[in-house]
């Protein structure tokens, strides 16, 4: 388990907990009383870290590389899944999955970023920063989701589009507004979960939908903490201060009218609790997918459309 900056007490727990299972195993001792004492401070002291996150903690909370990325939400939740891979002009982008499967039972098409778990998947994955082919190709599998009445699911988890030259060669501004305009046209349902890290347009590219939910951990804006501290200070050292003025928290956000609902997380994150904040998502998604059911696709357009544009409006 990787600890953040914050946890350092929370590591030393741990480290005692663990010295006190290798005694009782090595000596036969009787250690549940002690055990039991350094547990209820672990808890005490877990409360307590995560009682009042600011922005920069959550930003790195969101980051946590033991966070359940896409992968392992499809494994947990989606029954006899189907990979469709592909733009069907140019490559399969690794950054972003995407199939068929079954939540419940009900089919939907699930497409997502995916950063990895270790040094090679990430490389695999290229760290969730998909290339103008990983937007096609979601285009295509949302086009294939409306063509068979489909409801959509998008899972977001990115720090942005893949920023290198071959992305620009290959037109990534256009994949990304049209991807985003794929979203916002689609005939379909498309629910969006913000599940890690929102960065910038390679985020909107696949959270465009009619509802737009955010783990309590997850960020969400339009350039990371630290890319904002190098343009306004010039100095990497201030992102903390950038995590402040974004308002990328999921309940920053929710005041804002961004998102539409925060899906709680067990106390101590995703990270610690993966299979449980699944569930929670899970939850979640079935809620919204009973809601948008019934509706005509203009209807589904039309409330996407208003939802946005909404956002731009200005109270008197």
């Amino acid at each position: 388990m990787q600890y953040l900056d914050f946890e350092q007490d929370l590591a030393d727990l741990d480290a005692q907990i663990e010295e006190l299972k290798k005694n009782n195993t090595q000596r036969g001792i009787d250690i549940s009383k002690e055990l039991d004492r350094i547990t209820t401070k672990k808890e005490k002291a877990l409360k307590e870290a995560y009682k009042n996150l600011n922005a920069w903690q959550k930003s790195n909370v969101a980051r946590h590389e033991n966070r359940p990325h896409t992968l392992d939400y499809i494994k947990a939740l989606i029954k006899d899944f189907t990979v469709l891979s592909g733009d069907r002009a140019f490559a399969d982008d690794h950054a972003i999955i995407g199939g068929i499967g079954k939540l419940g039972d009900q089919t939907v098409m699930i497409i997502g970023h995916e950063k990895g778990n270790d040094t090679e998947s990430r490389l695999y994955h290229n760290f969730g920063m998909a290339k103008p082919e990983g937007y096609r190709k979601a285009i295509r599998l949302m086009k294939l989701a409306e063509q068979f009445n489909i409801p959509v699911i998008t899972l977001v988890d990115t720090a942005g589009a893949f920023p290198g030259l071959e992305g620009e060669e290959r037109g990534q501004g256009q994949a990304i507004a049209s991807c985003t305009d794929t979203c916002l046209n689609l005939k379909v349902p498309l629910i969006s979960v913000i599940i890690g890290e929102g960065g910038s347009g390679g985020a909107i590219a696949l959270a465009a939908g009619n509802a737009v939910l955010m783990l309590s951990n997850s960020i969400y804006s339009v350039i990371s903490p630290e890319g904002c501290a190098s343009i306004l200070w010039k100095d990497f050292k201030y992102a903390p201060k950038a995590a402040e003025i974004l308002h990328l928290t999921a309940q920053d956000l929710l005041k804002l009218g961004v998102i539409d609902e925060i899906i709680e997380e067990p106390l101590g994150g995703a990270h610690r609790y993966p299979m449980e904040t699944m569930l929670h998502v899970q939850d979640a998604l079935e809620k919204y997918l009973s809601k948008f059911k019934g509706m005509t696709s203009s209807d589904l357009v039309h409330h996407r459309t208003e939802k946005f544009m909404n956002m731009t409006r200005l109270e008197n």
